[in-house]
């Protein structure tokens, strides 16, 4: 038989029928709301895993106020005085919106445990875009808003990443490279084969990118999604 305690993990308090506390060292903070009986039962049993601002890498998806956010920028910060810190750009992965937000150098938090599976964008819905798993036929949706710059280059037949929080999906992680062809440029400068000028080119999902002089309409070129930069011109392997 438990007595009555009180304590906190990841930031919600509860109240149990026993003294110990199971979360010894856990940070209290932003829920702010108290749990008992059958509620604390699932809280006890939930995996949290926690990391600190040290562990930043962009992608790591972290919780805030009780919304999920993924780490966009990070830099770590040590002033000649006062104590080092973290500057970030967060996304908020429910809302859309972008926040910056700093923290102490070694601050916890609570890490965002994403679920992850391979499915396959089929069609464009409106302004939603519809992914398929393959092997079930099972459909999802997501705004394409939710995928900011990224939704430019999203391809119907791309396998992509799915992202899903306590079963929502939330984000979709396109290959950090892709081979896509040039719809759309000036025509290409004779001769003009080593770096230098660059024009804009419209690529067949719709991004406009900066590519090399000598690049010509109907060309395909490999670009880095995240950055929406030309790499090079698409190799042999590639076609």
């Amino acid at each position: 038989m438990l007595t009555m305690g009180t304590g906190f993990v990841a930031g919600v308090s509860w109240r149990t029928s026993g003294g110990g506390n199971a979360f010894c060292g856990a940070r209290s903070g932003f829920l702010g709301r108290s749990v008992a009986g059958p509620e604390w039962g699932k809280l006890r049993r939930a995996k949290i895993s926690m990391l600190t601002s040290n562990d930043f890498r962009v992608g790591t998806t972290i919780e805030l106020d009780g919304q999920v956010h993924k780490v966009l920028e990070f830099l770590h910060v040590k002033p000649g005085k006062g104590s080092a810190f973290v500057r970030t750009k967060l996304k908020n992965l429910q809302s859309g919106n972008n926040v910056e937000k700093t923290f102490r150098a070694g601050e916890s938090v609570i890490q965002a445990m994403l679920e992850k599976s391979t499915m396959q964008h089929t069609y464009l819905d409106g302004d939603e875009f519809v992914f398929m798993n393959m092997e079930t036929f099972e459909e999802e949706r997501l705004p394409t808003s939710a995928l900011g710059d990224q939704a430019k280059f999203m391809k119907e037949g791309l396998d992509v990443d799915v992202l899903r929080y306590q079963g929502k999906v939330l984000d979709v992680d396109l290959p950090k490279q892709m081979v896509l062809e040039v719809t759309m440029t000036d025509p290409g400068v004779k001769g003009n084969t080593v770096q230098g000028g660059t024009k804009p080119a419209t690529l067949e999902t719709g991004a406009v990118v900066q590519v090399p002089l000598f690049i010509k309409q109907g060309e395909k070129i490999r670009v880095d999604v995240r950055d929406a930069k030309y790499i090079s011109r698409a190799g042999k392997d590639d076609e």
